[in-house]
């Protein structure tokens, strides 16, 4: 189905799943691409890399002429879940996510060589406050020790960083890049691991960043149909034959 503008579709976890929340970075994408581009999200709350794999042939099928113009890979936080804590059902060893995200990104280029893949890290994780959250919802019952830490996620995010630059892929390093800015953890992590707005203003600079660079910058592309002005109230099939 052809519907005359180009598609992004943002795929990962929960941080994209809840992408179009009110304030959320996919919002903040669609609307800068209202008329431009379509923003669509395919976020899966709590999957990593190995159970998205069962979803690319369903997601993106081969041979489809509406291939999309980008996707944005965002998965990991669930992958770096510690083995032997109360997550370690969506482990997933480092050296398989690196693996599986190179099977991801193989898999778009085959449905569009010239599609632009954007990979995103794992964002930190503040681990006082997933304890809190935790807290707050077991009280007493609450685990122990943390079921991520930041540090096991800054090693995700280096393999993820790694396999774009192999790959010569466009990346957003959010794992290191909200680090540089003081108070983080409470600044952009509203659970120490879900985005707050500014959490989520923070990744939408960074991915629209990237999308400018590559020539996608929504003020120079093209609205679907005619902007309201270009219409002679008179003789308004002219605004639309000069389309054709």
């Amino acid at each position: 189905m052809d519907l005359t503008r180009p598609l992004f579709v943002l795929f990962g976890d929960s941080i994209t799943e809840q992408s179009f929340f009110p304030g959320g970075w996919g919002v903040a994408l669609a609307n800068s691409y209202s008329r431009k581009a379509d923003v669509i999200i395919r976020g899966y709350g709590g999957y990593n890399t190995r159970w998205a794999l069962f979803l690319l042939d369903l997601i993106f099928p081969q041979g489809n002429a509406g291939a999309p113009s980008v996707v944005t890979i965002f998965f990991g936080a669930n992958d770096a879940a510690i083995l032997g804590r109360t997550s370690e059902r969506q482990h997933v060893p480092v050296e398989e996510y690196k693996e599986n995200l190179r099977k991801i990104v193989h898999h778009l280029k085959k449905c569009s060589p010239t599609m632009l893949v954007i990979l995103i890290t794992p964002p930190p994780v503040d681990e006082d406050g997933r304890n809190e959250y935790a807290r707050s919802l077991y009280g007493e019952k609450a685990r122990e020790l943390p079921e991520r830490t930041n540090e096991m996620a800054g090693i995700y995010a280096k393999h993820c960083v790694e396999l774009a630059k192999e790959l010569n892929l466009s990346f957003v390093d959010l794992w290191s890049h909200m680090q540089e800015t003081a108070d983080w953890q409470k600044k952009f992590l509203r659970d120490g691991l879900h985005l707050t707005p500014e959490g989520n203003a923070f990744v939408y600079k960074e991915v629209i960043s990237i999308l400018h660079s590559s020539g996608l910058t929504p003020d120079t592309m093209p609205f679907d149909f005619p902007h309201h002005l270009e219409i002679d109230g008179k003789d308004p099939a002219k605004a639309f034959t000069a389309r054709k």
